[in-house]
């Protein structure tokens, strides 16, 4: 199993910057790619950002050349820098690690069904 904790959130006005923080723990050797999601009031959750174990990212087109993940695997820490904050982007964020595999005395046991591990959340208010 993988344990994800985030921090960061916070209220903020327009144009200002936050940067979330997602430390996880136990099975983290066979973990995917990473990712933070987020979900707003009367919204589905939505994949925000991403990135896989050879360091490809992926942005919603939303927040494209505002947001930036990153990681810093001796910390075992997921980061998504948020800058120029709209209103809009006022939700609850999540951390997501995709697990293929499985823990087994140190090797990566296939599964059938990718896993997904999710965070408690962190919210994000943004005020205009």
């Amino acid at each position: 199993q993988v344990q994800l904790v985030e921090s960061g959130g916070g209220l903020v006005q327009a144009g200002d910057s936050l940067r979330l923080s997602c430390v996880a723990s136990g099975d983290t050797i066979c973990i995917s790619a990473m990712g933070w999601y987020r979900q707003a009031p009367g919204k589905e959750r939505e994949l925000v950002a991403s990135i896989t174990r050879g360091g490809r990212n992926n942005y919603a087109d939303s927040v494209k050349g505002r947001f930036t993940i990153s990681r810093d695997n001796a910390k075992n820490t997921l980061y998504l820098q948020m800058n120029s904050l709209k209103p809009e982007d006022t939700a609850v964020y999540y951390c997501n690690a995709l697990s293929n595999f499985q823990t087994r005395d140190f090797v990566c046991i296939p599964l059938e069904r990718p896993k997904s591990s999710w965070g408690q959340g962190t919210q994000v208010t943004v005020s205009s």
